[in-house]
């Protein structure tokens, strides 16, 4: 008995013409070639401010609430924005309503600052912190101790038990301790938060 044999096609290979493999400028990583052809030209925006030949990578509002942005190089944004004033053309009442709106949208960014990297002096302290702070005579990162000796020492003076019937010692005695109350209070949900 004969053994079988298999037939096995055998696919000839493409005998046409075939591309040269082209020269990249990735030196051979993928991850560096770009998502379109990295041939084609590039199209730079250039900043808006008149003679300046930089490219205008940084947006900035040419007025309050519009959606309407110059771009500016570096320089230029920092010179824009050394002028600018947010609330520009509004009433107190407008500007302090504008301003609770945006410190809500951005309660979350303060508190997760309190985590990483942020330190007292840097930008976490209120506006209330810093003239609780101008009145007790502190340096913007000074720690809850310093606080404290500051108050004590400062209350002494014009405590209304030491100075009875001054107006002025009683009206500083008030403002130190009204300084002070803010101070504890931001260092107890300071220290509640983490």
């Amino acid at each position: 008995m004969a053994p079988r044999r298999l037939r096995i096609a055998v696919a000839f290979p493409y005998r046409g013409r075939m591309n040269r493999a082209r020269r990249s400028n990735d030196w051979g990583f993928p991850r560096w070639r770009g998502y379109g052809s990295s041939r084609d030209a590039a199209s730079v925006r250039l900043c808006d401010r008149v003679g300046c030949n930089d490219p205008g990578e940084c947006p900035a509002p040419k007025s309050p609430n519009s959606p309407d942005r110059w771009y500016f190089c570096q320089k230029h944004a920092a010179e824009y924005n050394a002028g600018w004033d947010y609330f520009a053309g509004l009433t107190a009442e407008e500007a302090a309503a504008r301003e609770a709106s945006e410190r809500q949208d951005s309660e979350g960014y303060r508190e997760s600052a309190h985590y990483g990297w942020a330190g007292s002096g840097d930008g976490t302290r209120t506006r209330d912190e810093m003239r609780a702070l101008e009145v007790l005579g502190l340096e913007t990162d000074a720690d809850f101790d310093a606080v404290r000796r500051a108050w004590r020492s400062k209350a002494k003076e014009v405590h209304p038990d030491v100075r009875p019937g001054d107006e002025d010692a009683a009206k500083a005695f008030l403002a130190l301790q009204l300084a002070y109350e803010v101070l504890r209070a931001a260092e107890e949900r300071r220290q509640w938060q983490g």
